[in-house]
């Protein structure tokens, strides 16, 4: 009979610790989630900002109309690409990264023409609409660094022992960070 007990006590205990790794898993889970959007929104808002600056801008630049439409195609291509917090891998990452970067070199381009146009320069509109944009750049990096702290801390969570084989019974997989894209270590060069 006291066997049974200590038997059924320790298995209790079993039970409640791996309940507790789990809804701390989960937790971890929903954390990284949570930045994943955070990073999206900032993203979206950028695609947001970019149709109101290049009507702004193709007002005073007529003749640039391949910038303008580098940057439309960039940002159709970044718009179109979706990826769900759950299917987060290292690939879909890098596909994601990529066309927001493209969105970015195409925007410097799209502000560097401003250079040749003072009277656009000097339009309040226009000086928002970058204000706005560089604004949503640092709003961008900030998540972009909140979500690899958060991934960081859950995916240490799901590596160590013994809350490991909880992580591996129900499925946790670890995730991405966001890298600096190939070429980041030099400035980029505009040309006209």
């Amino acid at each position: 009979m006291k066997k049974s007990i200590i038997i059924i006590v320790v298995l209790a205990a079993v039970v409640l610790w791996g309940v507790g790794q789990y809804n701390r898993l989960v937790t971890g889970q929903e954390a990284v989630s949570t930045a994943w959007s955070n990073v999206e929104n900032q993203y979206q808002r950028r695609a947001d900002l970019i149709p109101n600056l290049v009507n702004t801008v193709k007002g005073y630049a007529v003749h640039e109309s391949e910038t303008f439409e580098t940057v439309v195609e960039a940002r159709s291509k970044a718009t179109a690409i979706k990826i769900d917090a759950d299917n987060l891998t290292p690939e879909r990452l890098k596909e994601f990264q990529n066309a927001q970067g493209a969105v970015g070199s195409a925007l410097s381009r799209l502000i560097a023409i401003s250079e040749n146009y003072p009277e656009l320069k000097a339009n309040e509109n226009f000086k928002e609409l970058q204000a706005q944009l560089e604004g949503t750049e640092n709003r961008i990096a900030v998540e972009r660094r909140n979500f690899n702290q958060t991934a960081k801390t859950y995916n240490t969570h799901i590596r160590q022992f013994p809350r490991n084989l909880v992580a591996g019974l129900f499925g946790f997989r670890a995730r991405p960070y966001f890298e600096a894209t190939e070429g980041s270590e030099s400035a980029p060069e505009v040309k006209f």
